[in-house]
């Protein structure tokens, strides 16, 4: 199946900024664009500071980063059912997070949204069928959002998640095996750097 199949997780308007972490990071930077895209496989010094990063020296992303207003929808990139949903409250960890359950090209995915609002977990249901491009959820404000300037997190995972979480971010020496198990997001987010 080709990525043209799947709806846009969020609507990205033209002339949109393209990131680059792998110099630093600044939190404070001038954007170009209120929406962006953080890389997938890149290794980003400096910016994972907080305590459940720091002890495994966590710093190289294994999801996709969509930079956008807080408040903007977040939609179904295809048919799933809601696997679960949760708030991560540490410091620098997602925030309200929500994962699905999808097939894609006959195999499981596990989709995981990260960074979102408070209100994407209302009235959620574990199983709970949601169609392709529906709103599931919005990008949530730094307050709710384990801290971060508004972005949604998506990451895939073909291992079933024992808990509402994945590691967003890993280590060297745990980058061959993290990138076998969350496969790059632009399976399904198509080519969008």
């Amino acid at each position: 199946m080709k990525s043209s199949n799947f709806h846009p997780v969020i609507q990205l308007p033209p002339g949109y900024e393209i990131y680059d972490f792998s110099q630093g990071y600044d939190p404070k930077r001038a954007l170009s664009s209120p929406f962006g895209i953080g890389r997938y496989n890149e290794k980003r010094p400096g910016m994972y500071t907080e305590e459940i990063f720091i002890e495994s020296r966590r710093d190289i992303h294994v999801g996709i980063d969509i930079g956008a207003p807080a408040g903007t929808p977040v939609h179904s990139f295809g048919p799933a059912e809601i696997f679960s949903f949760a708030y991560n409250a540490a410091p620098g960890d997602y925030g309200y997070t929500l994962i699905t359950k999808n097939e894609v090209e006959g195999e499981i995915l596990y989709s995981l949204y990260g960074h979102l609002s408070a209100r994407s977990v209302e009235g959620k249901k574990i199983g709970q069928r949601i169609q392709k491009g529906e709103v599931i959820a919005w990008v949530g404000e730094k307050h709710e959002n384990g801290g971060w300037n508004p972005h949604l997190h998506f990451q895939l995972s073909r291992l079933e998640p024992k808990v509402c979480d994945m590691p967003g971010v890993v280590s060297a020496k745990d980058l061959a095996e993290a990138l076998k198990i969350y496969p790059d997001p632009r399976l399904v987010l198509g080519p969008i750097y």
